[in-house]
This record gives structure tokens, C-alpha cells and sequence, in this order.
């Protein structure tokens, strides 16, 4: 008879959870108290990023989940998620920046990355602002649209005989030894279940502690603007080097750093601003200022261009900033799928196909959970077995 797995969480990471494990013939069920890919992944530009990512644990799953993307768009279809290859451009605005980038840069290649180092970046973006001394141009990144990649998952899931319910998991059912048996939801269903994985986003921790596993997964709010559809206008993500020592940094204020890049549709999105306020939904018209303001610094068309709306969501922050991703030593059958900040959407596959090998026992895809000791939820734990 089949593992029978409950995914609680109906986002990028739960779908590409589903997904996977659905492939490998694992009786699946994905609850969530919202509509697919409603929460985090809603909130997301789509990034299918290697250009942010130290060598290490994160760049290793990154690597593996750009090529499961590829993957997913020649099973699913790329058009049906807007799944485009059109690679990165970091750029440095002076001479000490583009020294660093550029030494980054050479630490990635070492670990696998393609990179290309740019000296005339208006030849691959002839819009940016003059006087640009130079940058990297990362060929692999690209770019989803993320409701529409998790939807198209979870459907792919479904069609290999998941199941799909609308409900809140308020706690777990477990049996001998401590061992998960299944998870009851608020209208006082119970879900039997051999294994639950966590996919809860923003929400990780929460779930975690209603499963008897706290993780410490923290929301870090994020800006993102969108203007008016235009003509192509901008090639390639573009982004200012500065962005990267904001993804690994730790401050709770705010912080910005500009990203800019294209959509099918015709808009740009422009970000990005990470700031720990809690789960506050306000809206910062200062942030949303400075947002645009630094694009416009970069890309000086935007002066003239009009924006239609914002949006912001929360990130789920681990405090080492890598994902939780594999079984939870204090309660068996539970499995962390949690914690990403902004980098889920591109780490979804591979997160997924981890979470499958871990449930199987074996690598899958070309998971191979020997290879991602990394991202375990024990490096939180005290040996006793307590949170540290």
C-alpha cells in the first residue's frame, strides 16, 4: 500500500511537494485554509534565481531546482506558467562594487554557475543609465509566473491521483512511539496520514507547533510595484549588486536594493524591500518611494512611466537564511518543507523532489538527501533534543 503523505500548504512549495511525491506513486492529499498559491507565492516576482546564492547549501538546491523547472516546462508546458529563460544582469554602480560582484561571481563559477562578466552592460540593457562601470550576466536565471507555476503543479499532482481539500490543520494525530497517524482540521475532520509535510510558508512555524514541531520561521514584509504595460523595455532581470548583501542580511529594518524586470504582459516589476514588522499588512507609501525612485536611478525611462498598483507580502525568514527542508527528529512522520524567505519560488522543484526522496528513503529526480545535510531541521535543535 502506498505511503500516504498529507502536504499541508497549497503554495509553490506545497504543489511542487505534491507534485513530486504524486510522480513517485505516493498516495497524496495537499490541505490548505486558502486558494492554491494564495499566500507567499502570490505575493512573489517568480524568481528562478543562481546569480544571489553563496556557494552552499542553497546554491546546491538551486542548482538542482533551475534544472527541474526546465523539467516541469517541457512536461506542463512553460507557456502555461510563463516560465522564461532570460537570464539575470547584476549590476555594480562603482569600481569597489563590481570588484566584489565580480569576486562573487568567480566563487559561483568554482561551484558550478555559468557566469559572464560584462563590461558594456548597454549592450545587453540599452535603457540602463549611462556611466554604469560594469556587471554579471547570469544566463540561467529566469523567471515563473507564480500562481500560475503552482496552480499548473498542484493540477499535474492531482491528475497523478492527489487530492486537493480546503480546510485548517489544527493539530496532529500520532500514535506508538510519538509517530504522526494523521492531522485533524478545524471543522474536526481527521486525515490519516503516515507522513505530513510541512509547506506553510510564512505560516511554517505555526503549523510546525501545531505538529509538535516548532520551527522558528519569521515573516520579513516585501514591497514589489508594478507599472503600466509597456513595449519591451527591459531583457533581463536586472538588479544592482547591493542585492545580494541584502538577501544575507539579518537586520530587522528596512532595507531596499533595486530589482527591475519584464513580464509577458507588458508591465514592470520593480523591488525589492525586506523589513521584520511582524505580520503588519500596512501599506509604506515611503518604501514604495524609495522603490521607485532607486529604478529610476537605474533604468531613466521610469521617470516618465506610470504605476498601476503595489503589493506586498511576507517572506518566511529562517535566521541562517536556508530553508528547513527534511524529517523532524522530535516527531516522526513530520517533514519540513519551510522557510525559504524569497527565494521559494525557484527553489519549489527541487524542494519538492527532496522531500519525496526523504519520504522514499532513496534520491529522487536527483535529490539525493545525503547531499542536503545542510538544510535539516536539526541544525536548530539542542542534542536533548529542544530548540537552541
Amino acid at each position: 500500500m502506498a505511503l500516504k503523505v498529507v502536504v499541508v500548504g497549497a503554495g509553490v512549495i506545497g504543489a511542487a511537494c505534491a507534485f513530486h511525491a504524486a510522480s513517485a506513486g505516493l498516495d497524496v492529499t495537499v490541505v490548505d485554509r486558502g486558494p492554491v498559491g494564495a499566500g507567499t507565492t502570490s505575493r512573489g516576482e517568480g524568481n528562478v534565481l543562481l546569480s544571489d546564492k553563496e556557494p552552499g547549501p542553497e546554491l546546491a538546491l538551486a542548482r538542482l531546482s533551475r534544472a527541474l523547472w526546465d523539467e516541469a516546462g517541457q512536461e506542463l508546458g512553460a507557456r502555461s506558467f510563463e516560465l522564461e529563460a532570460k537570464g539575470g544582469l547584476v549590476v555594480a554602480t562603482g569600481a569597489e562594487g563590481l570588484t566584489a560582484l565580480r569576486a562573487f561571481a568567480a566563487r559561483q563559477e568554482a561551484a558550478g554557475v555559468r557566469t559572464e562578466p560584462v563590461d558594456r552592460v548597454r549592450d545587453l540593457e540599452p535603457h540602463l543609465a549611462p556611466g554604469i562601470p560594469g556587471g554579471v550576466h547570469y544566463p540561467q536565471d529566469a523567471q515563473v509566473q507564480p500562481v500560475l507555476a503552482a496552480a499548473a503543479l498542484l493540477r499535474a499532482a492531482v491528475r497523478r491521483g492527489a487530492r486537493h481539500r480546503t480546510g485548517e490543520v489544527t493539530g496532529a494525530v500520532t500514535g506508538r512511539g510519538g509517530r504522526v497517524t494523521g492531522v485533524r482540521t478545524a471543522d474536526g475532520r481527521v486525515l490519516p496520514a503516515d507522513a505530513v509535510v510541512n509547506a506553510g510558508g510564512t505560516w511554517g512555524g505555526e503549523v510546525g507547533r501545531r505538529l509538535g514541531a516548532p520551527v522558528e520561521v519569521l515573516p520579513r514584509r516585501g514591497f514589489v510595484l508594478v507599472t503600466e504595460p509597456l513595449p519591451p523595455m527591459v531583457r533581463h532581470k536586472v538588479y544592482s549588486a547591493d542585492y545580494i548583501a541584502n538577501v544575507a542580511s539579518s537586520d530587522a529594518g528596512l532595507e531596499t536594493s533595486c530589482v527591475v524586470e519584464g513580464t509577458p504582459g507588458g508591465t514592470i516589476l520593480i523591488g525589492a524591500s525586506r523589513e521584520r514588522v511582524g505580520f503588519d499588512t500596512a501599506m509604506s507609501p515611503a518604501v514604495v518611494a524609495r522603490l521607485a525612485a532607486q529604478a529610476c536611478r537605474l533604468f531613466p525611462f521610469l521617470r516618465a512611466v506610470h504605476l498601476i498598483r503595489a503589493y506586498r507580502g511576507f517572506r518566511p525568514y529562517c535566521p541562517d537564511h536556508l530553508p528547513v527542508v527534511g524529517p523532524d527528529p522530535r516527531v516522526p512522520g513530520v517533514v519540513h518543507a519551510c522557510g525559504h524567505e524569497g527565494a521559494g519560488i525557484g527553489l519549489a522543484p527541487a524542494t519538492g523532489a527532496l522531500v519525496t526522496a526523504h519520504l522514499l528513503g532513496r534520491p529522487w529526480r536527483g535529490a539525493d538527501p545525503a547531499e542536503h545535510t545542510g538544510l535539516l531541521p536539526d541544525r536548530f535543535l539542542h542534542p536533548e533534543g529542544g530548540p537552541k
